[in-house]
């Protein structure tokens, strides 16, 4: 099935970045469209919700002036990530705003709604709904998604627990529709294999948390430079649900990583350790693939990495002969 026009012809590489709370901004996002990948970020992170109006704003006026001038690269399209739980009283405020704007892609998490598919397909947007099991997929697609991120194990944040070549393969069986990969995918070697899995994309986050337009502080920055894949912690002690946290962070605030998976531990309010700290703020997500990042650059140097990295594992296939049989 080809892929949706709005993402024919715009892609430098075959990625969307995750949209990850409190990190991306617009900053972020104008900087990844341009290098030509498909930039995004939460509709929470805009706070107050009128911000949201901004950077919407910001966004398209950045990338349409970047456009005019750079004609024979045109930037890739922007997307934003609704949290679509009837928890998120901010919903129906922010996906008029998206309306308005004519966001071309929405990413929606934590439920799916049909209305909401209905009303994005209305302005001529598209949605993908982040699944991590076959169960959620089949859902979100009888509800009008029109693509699908699979949320594998090893993702930042919260995370599926299925390898991605089982989750990956099982989603094929049935949806010939666009997939994007999530999953410790941090070169543009895993870019390609995410490709040849079956996946029409790869998502990424966490390397994009060092750059230098990311709103993450300059220690979270910092952590995830030092940081390995030895480092992550998938526990739902923080917030209920199961999701990748860096163990470093844990140990800064206050709290003893190795006390987690004490059952009586995991029956307790967050906080009752006498840490004044709070997931995300002061306990950072991330994904396995961190150990490669080893400084904070700017995420068009980060991509321009990726690029290469890309291009030479595809040049690279084919080289490799199997005796005859």
């Amino acid at each position: 099935m080809p892929l949706p026009a709005i993402l024919q012809g715009r892609l430098r590489l075959p990625v969307i970045a995750a949209p990850m709370f409190i990190v991306s901004g617009p900053e972020l996002v104008i900087a990844q469209c341009e290098a030509g990948i498909v930039g995004s970020f939460p509709a929470l992170n805009a706070r107050p919700p009128a911000l949201l109006d901004e950077w919407l704003a910001q966004i398209r006026e950045a990338l349409a002036a970047h456009d005019a001038a750079h004609p024979q690269a045109p930037s890739a399209p922007f997307a934003v990530n609704q949290i679509v739980h009837r928890s998120n009283d901010r919903l129906e405020q922010d996906l008029a705003l998206c309306e308005k704007h004519r966001v071309p892609i929405v990413i929606t998490s934590l439920g799916a709604r049909p209305e909401l598919n209905d009303a994005v397909h209305a302005w001529g947007g598209i949605t993908f709904h982040d699944v991590i099991n076959v169960r959620f997929a089949h859902k979100a697609l009888e509800k009008g998604a029109d693509g699908l991120v699979a949320v594998a194990a090893g993702a930042g944040g919260h995370a599926g627990g299925l390898s991605p070549f089982a989750l990956v393969q099982e989603i094929r069986a049935f949806f010939d529709g666009p997939i994007a990969l999530s999953g410790a995918i941090a070169t543009g070697r895993a870019v390609r294999a995410a490709e040849v899995m079956g996946a029409d994309f790869a998502y990424i986050g966490s390397p994009f948390i060092a750059t230098t337009e990311a709103r993450a502080s300059e220690g979270y920055k910092r952590m995830i430079v030092e940081s390995t894949a030895d480092d992550i912690l998938y526990t739902p002690y923080f917030t209920g649900v199961p999701g990748n946290y860096l163990a470093p962070s844990i140990r800064a605030a206050g709290i003893d990583p190795a006390t987690l998976a004490d059952k009586e531990r995991q029956a307790m309010d967050f906080g009752a350790s006498g840490a004044d700290a709070k997931a995300w703020r002061d306990i950072w997500g991330a994904g396995q693939g961190i150990g490669v990042v080893d400084h904070v650059v700017p995420a068009a140097a980060r991509i321009a990495r990726l690029a290469e990295e890309y291009d030479t594992a595809r040049a690279m296939e084919g080289r490799v002969r199997l005796r005859p049989r």
